[in-house]
């Protein structure tokens, strides 16, 4: 298993979070209406930098599904990778994995997922964004995430702790004979050696347009592109939906760019004290940053609102 690309306190400017911190009233000053489902990032959110949970999150955690609120784990990271939580809080609930790309049910415990739903990245928009990314900002080097492979181009930098299961040009990977065939494709992984992050995320999008979605959670200049309109929050609205719940009852947490649409969608939504600037203007509210248990505070918090 590789690891996460560390997204740590330490790269972000953290602040303080009582000046936001609001559990009980949504903007606006009206009450808050009582959730029925927290979703919540876990890198840079509910893990710890050391990509530990804490006593306390998984003791808020179990309380609120005692409640009746069901938790999703919504976050960047590919469903092989879910092992870091489901080692920590039994296995419950649901994964939102990708970016919005794939559902995973991750009752059963460590390596017994099952995929749910997939929203792929279509191969011509796959390579599309890699053409017109290559285009705007030369020197990019490219990743594939699928379902359960990996692949890299040569010049593709060791961010993560795990050996590819190929090498070779994107455009060679995603031919139709080529080693990335089989698989759907939940994701590309694009990296530039020298631009800024946010400068890059922001050629990338204009380069790209209505082709695919393209965000970023890493503090390197590493984006992840994946299907038209797939995002955390599309996905979890999806699965809202299906439940019969609405955005109104959603509790959102989350710490960079991949979460400003989730934050968004969600009635109450909380910015982590390390979170990035466009996490914390999309947030309806703030809480203490991931290695003071801030996912952990606002859900005490609210359970010991509730009747």
């Amino acid at each position: 298993m590789r690891k996460n690309d560390p997204v740590t306190s330490a790269t972000r400017q953290p602040e303080p979070p009582s000046a936001k911190l609001s559990t009980s009233l949504v903007p606006g000053g009206a009450p808050a209406v009582p959730p029925r489902l927290i979703a919540t990032d876990l890198d840079g959110t509910l893990l710890r930098d050391d990509k530990s949970v804490s006593s306390r999150t998984v003791a808020a955690l179990a309380a609120a599904e005692e409640a009746g609120i069901e938790v999703f784990f919504v976050t960047g990271r590919p469903a092989r990778w879910m092992d870091v939580v489901s080692d920590h809080v039994h296995g419950h609930g649901l994964a939102i994995c990708g970016n919005g790309a794939a559902v995973v049910d991750l009752h059963g415990g460590p390596g017994t997922h099952r995929f749910v739903k997939i929203r792929e990245l279509a191969r011509e928009n796959a390579l599309d964004a890699i053409r017109l990314v290559r285009e705007a900002a030369p020197g990019t080097a490219y990743a594939i995430e699928q379902t359960y492979g990996f692949y890299q181009e040569p010049d593709y930098p060791k961010l993560h702790m795990e050996v590819p299961d190929d090498l070779a040009p994107a455009e060679e990977l995603l031919t139709p004979d080529g080693a990335a065939a089989e698989q759907p494709i939940l994701k590309i992984l694009a990296h530039h050696p020298t631009l800024d992050p946010d400068a890059f995320l922001t050629v990338a999008r204009l380069a790209v347009g209505e082709r695919a979605t393209i965000t970023r959670s890493s503090p390197s200049a590493l984006l992840e592109i994946s299907g038209p309109g797939v995002s955390k929050a599309s996905t979890l609205a999806l699965c809202c939906a299906e439940r019969g719940i609405s955005h109104e009852e959603v509790v959102a947490f989350g710490d960079m760019p991949n979460d400003v649409e989730m934050l968004t969608w969600a009635g109450q939504s909380y910015a982590m004290g390390n979170a990035h600037p466009d996490a914390i203007a999309a947030a309806s509210g703030r809480t203490a940053a991931n290695n003071e248990d801030g996912v952990a505070v606002v859900i005490e918090r609210l359970l010991g609102e509730r009747p």
